[in-house]
């Protein structure tokens, strides 16, 4: 009996050293640190599914736009310094706000006319996430929406395309 119990018991303490061990294992060649996330798509599945917008964005230009050279935007352009920092601000607001952010929101939206020229067509960025809720439980299994966080702020003012009608690649 004493002797299966240490066998359990070298066997337990063999695994938890295993998992400590490769757990903080971390290649150096060829590979990233940085996980991949859900929904990377190559550059042909970029240009097929732009190309496929290409019907309603003519609508929308024939519409709006027929009296004006370019069309109506296709694309916003945000500098990798602006989504940084706003990430970091939109997660400091939720948590003063009660919230937990977990993602982040595009909505089209029409910017005002500007010198007789129809709004143009941008991208919102708004942050997302679930209202912190303390049930007093160690373990919280229900799954949360994600929905908008009322009253926190989003980030628009991406350049446009240049020309605006241009389609993937620019």
């Amino acid at each position: 009996m004493r002797k299966s119990v240490l066998l359990i018991l070298g066997i337990i303490i063999g695994a938890l050293a295993m998992y400590f061990y490769f757990h903080n294992y971390k290649p150096t060649e060829g590979m990233t640190d940085t996980p991949t996330p859900n929904g990377i798509i190559g550059p042909e599945a970029i240009k097929e599914l732009t190309e496929a917008y290409n019907p309603r964005y003519d609508t929308i230009s024939k519409m709006f736009f027929r009296d004006f050279k370019g069309g109506d935007n296709r694309s916003s352009w945000y500098s990798l310094d602006d989504l940084e920092n706003f990430i970091a601000l939109a997660k400091e607001q939720a948590d003063t706000l009660g919230y937990t952010m977990d993602g982040v929101r595009l909505y089209l939206g029409k910017n005002k006319p500007l010198d007789k020229l129809p709004g143009y067509t941008t991208m919102l960025f708004v942050p997302t996430g679930y209202l912190n809720t303390s049930e007093g439980n160690m373990l919280n299994l229900a799954r949360q929406e994600s929905n908008d966080i009322p009253g926190a702020n989003g980030l628009d003012k991406g350049n446009s395309g240049i020309p605006p009608a241009a389609n993937y690649p620019q």
